[in-house]
């Protein structure tokens, strides 16, 4: 039928996971084993890539379990402390691949809580419970710290009367934060508290930021979108939304197999795009199997 389809140029792996996976690769030349600390990056093709040159992907539960001078690898998610030290009293190598905007909020999350805590103050995060980064965050200051996943769970919290300080898992959609920032300084008002209690940190990183605007507009000028992301993706499931909303036709897909040919209309104008954590070969074979389609 020939469907016109392109790929959106900015979509893909964002920094912090281009580096992660370089820094395997580089660890993983010469048939060397690395053990990855969880998923380096949440999309099944791209670690099936990653497994065949070596990568081993293993669970905290693990370690103690590992050869002696194994290396292992810490993801561009980032981690407590507590797994530094485990690394450590196993006599493990380190290959340090967190993310620099993770680890910059991570010292950042440190640093207020030493602060405001001999005032009675709070840390607040919002952020998806149990997601590796939000365990590395919390991490920094003992667990001393409250997740909030949307603005409803913000009339469950109980303040303390101190300072509260806000801050995003880096890959939050940007408006659902505002708005969270926004019920939590009402709430604070209508509990009787100063709203100058609360000081709100921009912690969402600056490439998802973007993308949600440039993604929406990408949306919104083709007929159909395939979204190609992993489903354990925490990114991919945001600016998935961003899409639909943007675009009713929209399609969130794994790999090409995920394609159904039921979606398409005679002359549409295909999109192709995905999370930060969805590799640009994936996007490339998504779109050469709509351009053959029958």
């Amino acid at each position: 039928m020939g469907y016109h389809v392109e790929i959106d140029k900015k979509s893909g792996f964002c920094s912090g996971v281009i580096q992660a996976i370089r820094c395997a690769e580089k660890a993983l030349e010469g048939n060397k084993k690395v053990y990855s600390l969880g998923a380096i990056v949440h999309n099944n093709e791209e670690l099936r890539r990653l497994q065949e040159k070596g990568l081993n992907i293993i669970r905290h539960t693990d370690l103690p379990t590992l050869p002696k001078d194994a290396t292992v690898l810490v993801r561009a998610h980032g981690e407590p402390p507590s797994t530094y030290a485990q690394i450590e009293q196993h006599g493990l190598h380190l290959l340090e691949c967190t993310c620099p905007v993770v680890l910059k909020l991570q010292k950042k999350i440190k640093q207020e809580h030493t602060r405001i805590k001999p005032h009675n103050g709070q840390i607040i995060l919002f952020g998806k419970k149990g997601h590796a980064e939000v365990v590395g965050l919390i991490g920094q200051v003992g667990g001393d710290a409250l997740v909030i996943e949307n603005e409803t769970d913000v009339n469950s919290l109980v303040f303390t009367g101190g300072p509260v300080s806000l801050f995003s898992q880096t890959t939050k959609n940007p408006e659902h934060y505002k708005a969270t920032a926004h019920q939590l300084r009402k709430t604070i008002t209508s509990r009787g508290l100063d709203p100058s209690l609360l000081t709100v940190f921009n912690t969402i990183c600056a490439q998802v930021d973007n993308r949600h605007e440039e993604l929406a507009h990408f949306a919104r000028n083709r007929s159909l979108i395939l979204f190609v992301a992993g489903k354990e993706s925490s990114n991919g499931k945001v600016l998935f939304q961003t899409c639909k909303s943007a675009n009713p036709r929209s399609y969130a897909i794994e790999n090409p197999e995920g394609i159904s040919q039921k979606w398409f209309r005679s002359g549409d104008t295909v999109g192709v795009c995905g999370a930060t954590s969805t590799p640009l070969w994936l996007m490339e074979q998504v779109a050469e199997t709509v351009r053959n389609m029958p």
